[in-house]
């Protein structure tokens, strides 16, 4: 079904965890093993309340729900030492890099607007860095201008303003309902491609679930293009 937008789209603003990499395991993976240190077991019932949050709140989130003996900084720090040697070999989500780069052929402006720090991009991107050369700005949680973590639009409001492109002409791609709310208050459209372990039904708003970059056709978004 193609997407219908009430303006013609001008920029495509990409989630990265999940989206266009394929790092989410690996995060799993990570906070698991610190858990398990403490005899708790994380899993995907406490991870679904964290894809999308900001590092420290997202943290937070786990160190409540698993009553962990850490703060958040700690937590991010154990789970860093375990994590950064497995994101410097993760893969692309399936098409991603094919369906980017049909886009940027095609005279599409792409942002990236992902909550990981600026200090973990360059691990993330060890595999990535001449397909992420295609990408007009990347936003991380932690820049400046960014002030409110997603469910907020701060962040997404950025990569538009990056892109030189009303918010309201933008497409953004999220697998996370938080970053589906903070795309939809940032008056864009949505194409949700959430994880198939978390309930489609919390992606409502979204203009469109897909379940991966197969679904989508680069000819909705290059169709629509001004000159």
């Amino acid at each position: 079904m193609p997407l219908r937008t009430p303006t013609p789209i001008r920029g495509v603003i990409f989630d990265m965890d999940g989206v266009l990499l394929d790092t989410e395991p690996l995060y799993l993976t990570a906070i698991a093993e610190v858990a398990a240190r403490y005899g708790k077991v994380y899993d995907w019932s406490v991870k679904s309340q964290c894809i999308g949050r900001g590092t420290v709140e997202a943290a937070q989130v786990i160190i409540d729900a698993l009553n962990l003996p850490l703060a958040p900084l700690e937590l991010v720090h154990e789970r860093d030492l375990i994590l950064v040697p497995l994101l410097r070999q993760v893969g692309p989500m399936p098409r991603a890099p094919e369906f980017t780069r049909a886009l940027a052929a095609n005279g599409v402006p792409m942002a990236v607007a992902t909550s990981s720090e600026s200090a973990i991009l360059g691990d993330k991107l060890t595999l990535h860095r001449e397909w992420f050369t295609i990408f007009h700005s990347i936003v991380c949680g932690d820049n400046p201008r960014v002030v409110r973590p997603k469910p907020a639009p701060d962040i997404f409001l950025v990569a538009a303003e990056d892109l030189g492109v009303p918010p309201g002409a933008c497409v953004v791609f999220e697998d996370s309902p938080f970053g589906v709310q903070g795309a939809l208050a940032a008056g864009m459209q949505v194409v949700a491609m959430p994880d198939p372990a978390l309930d489609r039904a919390r992606f409502a708003g979204a203009q469109r679930v897909v379940s991966g970059f197969s679904d989508v056709s680069v000819n909705e978004f290059v169709a629509t293009q001004r000159p």
